[in-house]
């Protein structure tokens, strides 16, 4: 019997593939990679967010719900706010990983590669 590596788990047959495909169609949508980039540097309230990605508090809100779901995002609660933040480094990573590989496809030289 051989030990479980980290390797195992990045190959094709990987237990988590269909998981990471979930995560992708989490963040397959405009606005959540807008408040994912939005909450990089830190822990936002709803209405900051809504006011920072153009969209309703109420569309924001559903969108957090989502991502939230997905352990994408957490909350903490301050008296009677509710504060928004990154579960970890890795959506955010992807996020910019993501529009990297973007600038790719719009630009000969891409800004990162400068």
């Amino acid at each position: 019997m051989r030990a479980d590596t980290y390797a195992d788990r990045l190959g094709p047959d990987s237990e988590f593939v269909d998981v990471a495909v979930e995560v992708f169609r989490l963040l397959a949508d405009a606005t959540r990679i807008r408040i994912v980039l939005a909450l990089r540097d830190g822990e936002r309230a709803v209405n900051d967010l809504a006011a920072l990605v153009d969209r309703s508090p109420a569309a924001v809100s559903q969108h957090l719900a989502k991502l939230r779901w997905g352990k994408i995002v957490r909350i903490r609660k301050d008296a009677n706010r509710v504060l928004y933040r990154l579960s970890d480094e890795h959506a955010i990573r992807l996020v910019v990983e993501a529009i990297k590989q973007a600038e790719h496809t719009v630009e000969e030289t891409p800004g990162h590669h400068v």
